[in-house]
């Protein structure tokens, strides 16, 4: 019988992109409410508990409340919110960050779809400071830019139509992010990032740097190593690429025409004289960032051809 699919959420940004990569697929019958019984508890909850896949696409709050509806039924959830990212009991829904991730979504009933900020992290920092690369005790600092897609219908509207004039916007300036709690505890830090998140005049687009002092007394690797271990590590991976090493290219952008991607690239980008690194990920914030990601866990649940629907 084929697999039912509620996008709980469906109308946001990440709910219609989900949608978007679910049309037309023949191995899914994806199933949806009516406008008028969208708020309808006692609807939402018969449709959650008759589906084989929910992907939670809604607030936080919103989202715990759906899964309680839940309760009790068969039902497997991916939630793209916040609440389950660090919380017991749910997998994180990362397949290529670390061994055995993959399999443990195929089996998993509450996957957790990573923050588009943390995948940019994450896939640079994870396997280097699990394979002592990088001291898990340092203190990161990550600078990222994202299209503005990714804070919702308010900002949307706010770059398209209110603010014209905004060109580059600097938030979380009280050194608080959403995103923090996965980055340090799916990184394996003893102390969290400092993190410097902007949004650009891009709809879509997404760049996460963090440099470092390579400092060998203090537990950093060299450039050359840094590079090797992530080419390694994500060598077999379809979504996953790490730039040749090299000369550096002369500047990576977000632009406003960027076509949508569900793949991620990593870059490790040395000083002439090595003691300095940039490591850099690009991708869509609202590709691998979020609707991709999705996608990707619900095929691997599934137990589907993983890249099904997927924009590579």
């Amino acid at each position: 019988m084929m697999p039912k699919v509620f996008i709980d959420g469906a109308v946001g940004t990440t709910g219609l992109e989900i949608a978007e990569r679910m049309a037309g697929r023949s191995d899914f019958r994806v199933i949806s409410l009516s406008e008028a019984d969208r708020k309808n508890v006692a609807a939402r909850a018969a449709i959650i508990r008759d589906s084989d896949f929910v992907i939670l696409c809604l607030p936080d709050d919103a989202a715990r409340e759906a899964v309680a509806l839940g309760e009790g039924a068969p039902t497997r959830f991916i939630d793209c919110s916040t609440a389950h990212r660090v919380a017991d009991g749910w997998v994180y829904g990362f397949a290529e960050f670390s061994a055995g991730q993959r399999d443990a979504i195929r089996t998993a009933a509450r996957v957790s779809n990573p923050g588009c900020y943390s995948t940019g992290f994450i896939a640079l920092v994870a396997p280097l400071v699990e394979q002592g690369l990088l001291p898990s005790d340092h203190g990161f600092i990550v600078n990222a830019v994202s299209g503005y897609s990714g804070g919702g219908k308010d900002l949307i509207a706010r770059m398209q139509n209110d603010a014209p004039e905004i060109g580059y916007r600097a938030y979380a300036l009280g050194l608080e992010h959403k995103h923090l709690p996965e980055m340090q505890v799916r990184c394996g830090l003893s102390r969290s990032p400092l993190f410097a998140p902007a949004v650009v005049r891009a709809f879509r687009g997404m760049l996460v740097d963090v440099p470092l002092f390579l400092d060998p007394e203090l537990g950093f690797a060299d450039a050359r190593t840094l590079h090797e271990a992530l080419a390694d590590h994500y060598a077999d991976e379809p979504l996953v690429s790490v730039a040749p090493a090299g000369t550096a290219p002369a500047e990576l952008l977000v632009s406003e025409g960027d076509a949508a991607s569900d793949c991620l690239k990593l870059y490790v980008l040395p000083s002439a004289d090595g003691s300095q690194v940039r490591l850099i990920a690009m991708l869509d914030n609202l590709g691998k960032g979020a609707s991709g990601a999705a996608v990707q866990n619900l095929n691997i649940m599934a137990g589907l051809d993983e890249l099904a629907g997927l924009r590579i």
